[in-house]
């Protein structure tokens, strides 16, 4: 029997569980470099208003295209004078806040129902036949067609890319309840009278937890990319807001000029996208029960 689908139920105290899941991201030298990665990205997109050293949609024509390393201007200047390094603070901000509301939207409504069509047999066929019609459409181009819908704005994009990543949650969460419906603990409380909100809120749910975080770290890197690729298009936030995306659009008609306007937001969404996959893949790894036979 797994250990870790009675974790709840069978009493087995969670800090100890959460005391090993962190001991083994902090013997992973990679999941140590993601999070320094994603802890340097939070920081300067909180703090950017008091870090950044001038405002983002500042223009300053007389020091436009000038190279990092000018004085005042660390990564450089666009093709309008405006700080490069300060665009990219706040293009961080909108990449997470982008991020972490379309996952967040993606979890309300993909976890319920992905729990409802692997318990409830009568509603599975219908749920996943939904799935399969969305999931028929890739996900940047059904993205791209609910925001060009919706119309260009940070929100819609958000609310855009969390619906496109729904049925990927569905589907995950729906495999996970199966697995755990099928186990001894969940068909004692049945036995025993236990409800079906009851047997899916105290025992299901809990021991799913695990896969639904992970899922989560790694729709959020998706999420960032679907982000940029709107504001690339003009269907994300709009100018002169920056955004890591639009900074890409603009650069891209002086790139042989002033090529570092579009390298380094470039680098930017390479390095945050990047550190999530790595950070969600060591939790993954930290949360498997079988990594402690390893």
């Amino acid at each position: 029997m797994a250990i870790t689908d009675v974790t709840v139920t069978a009493g087995t105290p969670l800090r100890s569980n959460r005391r090993r899941v962190v001991r083994r991201m902090l013997r992973n030298p990679l999941a140590i470099s993601g999070l320094v990665v994603l802890g340097l990205a939070v920081v300067l997109a909180v703090f950017a208003p008091w870090l950044a050293p001038h405002e983002p949609t500042q223009t300053h024509l007389d020091q436009a295209f000038a190279p990092p390393g000018t004085a005042g201007y660390l990564l450089g200047t666009d093709d309008l004078g405006r700080d490069v390094l300060a665009r990219i603070m706040y293009g961080l901000r909108a990449s997470l806040h982008v991020g972490l509301l379309a996952v967040a939207t993606s979890l309300a409504i993909g976890v319920p129902l992905g729990l409802m069509a692997g318990y409830f047999r009568a509603i599975d066929a219908l749920i996943s036949r939904f799935t399969d019609l969305v999931l028929a459409f890739p996900f940047l181009i059904l993205a791209v067609g609910l925001a060009a819908i919706r119309g260009a704005s940070l929100g819609n994009a958000a609310i855009a890319i969390g619906i496109a990543q729904i049925p990927g949650v569905i589907r995950i969460v729906r495999s996970e309840t199966l697995r755990l419906k099928s186990l001894d603990f969940v068909a004692a409380a049945i036995v025993e009278g236990a409800g079906d909100a009851w047997v899916l809120g105290r025992h299901i749910l809990p021991n799913a937890a695990s896969v639904i975080i992970v899922q989560a770290t790694v729709a959020i890197p998706a999420a960032i990319l679907g982000e940029a690729v709107l504001s690339f298009l003009g269907l994300g936030i709009q100018p002169p807001a920056p955004s890591l995306g639009t900074m890409l659009s603009d650069a891209q008609q002086f790139a042989a000029r002033a090529p570092w306007a579009a390298v380094m937001p470039g680098v930017a969404i390479m390095l945050l996208t990047l550190a999530f996959n790595v950070v969600g893949d060591s939790l993954r790894d930290a949360l498997d029960p079988k990594a402690s036979r390893r």
